[in-house]
């Protein structure tokens, strides 16, 4: 049973949800939350890696470090994205076990079920098919991160649970017009749009393919809930329950960020959209008793701001 004063480390603390983990567990009163930087811990290193765990002996860990980025950066760079992932959630899952760590939380992404999987997405379509060409190296490494979990949890009898949101945002997200997911991306578009006062914005494939959001806070929230929990299912989707078209959010954001003013959206067919629908069913976290608590033009206003705060705008 974890305390207000149990050793937990997480891995990945200044990225987009590993950042928001640490705000939840000081917001629920944990006082003792390790971490390390990137310069002072490689987590590609397995001798480094193991050597830290055993010299911490933390009571749990978030694997929230992970190799991302948009369909540009996933199907350029795929060696790099199946290396770097593969090594984290190596080293991490196994040196906790090496070192008789017996919790963890493993995050994964929504992009390792199948491309044309029904809808919502369950658990259980997990390599029901194929997976989309775009990111398909990203998304074998997080596979294999599952399965370690679960050949763990059964080999072992340890408590590694693996959670997979959809797509997230918030404070720390990576914002480039090529290197990220499409919602960083457009909050950076805007903003462009914003600042040089013009009333256009160009965006990727159609338009048509749906999406499911959600605030990096509320991944947060179920992360902590989970990491009190001892489940019977080591993998649990996490989402907002609802899906929009890439236009509607555009729309949405664009009314947000630049209320009162008519902007033309145009869309550039000849970039890939990417899976054309993708929606969690979180009915399995829900029976746990996880519910998401959703507001998302406060949630997107929020964001906005921290992006401005973080680059100094």
């Amino acid at each position: 049973m974890l305390k207000f004063n149990s050793k937990i480390y997480v891995a990945g603390h200044k990225g987009l949800v590993g950042s928001a983990i640490v705000r939840e567990l000081k917001k629920k009163g944990y006082t003792n939350i390790i971490t390390r930087d990137k310069k002072k811990l490689d987590l590609t290193n397995q001798t480094k890696v193991i050597k830290f765990l055993k010299n911490k002996k933390p009571d749990f860990i978030f694997i929230a470090a992970a190799k991302v980025g948009g369909i540009w950066a996933n199907s350029r760079f795929k060696a790099d994205f199946m290396y770097e992932n593969l090594a984290i959630e190596i080293n991490l899952i196994h040196g906790a076990f090496l070192n008789g760590i017996k919790n963890l939380i493993f995050l994964g992404s929504s992009c390792v079920y199948p491309r044309n999987c029904k809808q919502p997405i369950k658990e259980d379509y997990l390599l029901s098919g194929e997976l989309e060409k775009t990111n398909d190296a990203y998304s074998v490494a997080k596979i294999a991160g599952i399965k370690m979990c679960q050949s763990y949890n059964e080999q072992y009898k340890t408590n590694y649970i693996s959670l997979m949101p959809t797509n997230s945002f918030g404070p720390n997200d990576k914002y480039s017009d090529l290197d990220s997911h499409f919602i960083p991306a457009l909050f950076k578009k805007i903003h462009n749009l914003k600042k040089n006062k013009k009333n256009e914005i160009l965006l990727w494939g159609n338009g048509k393919a749906k999406r499911e959001i959600i605030h990096a806070d509320h991944i947060a929230n179920a992360c902590v809930f989970f990491m009190k929990k001892r489940t019977k299912h080591s993998l649990i989707n996490i989402g907002s329950g609802k899906e929009y078209s890439i236009e509607y959010y555009s729309k949405l954001f664009l009314k947000v960020i630049i209320p009162n003013k008519k902007i033309f959206i145009k869309y550039d067919k000849s970039k890939p959209n990417g899976s054309p629908r993708k929606i969690m069913d979180i009915s399995l976290a829900k029976k746990y008793g996880w519910k998401p608590r959703i507001n998302l033009k406060k949630d997107i206003l929020n964001t906005y701001k921290a992006y401005l705060k973080e680059n100094k705008i």
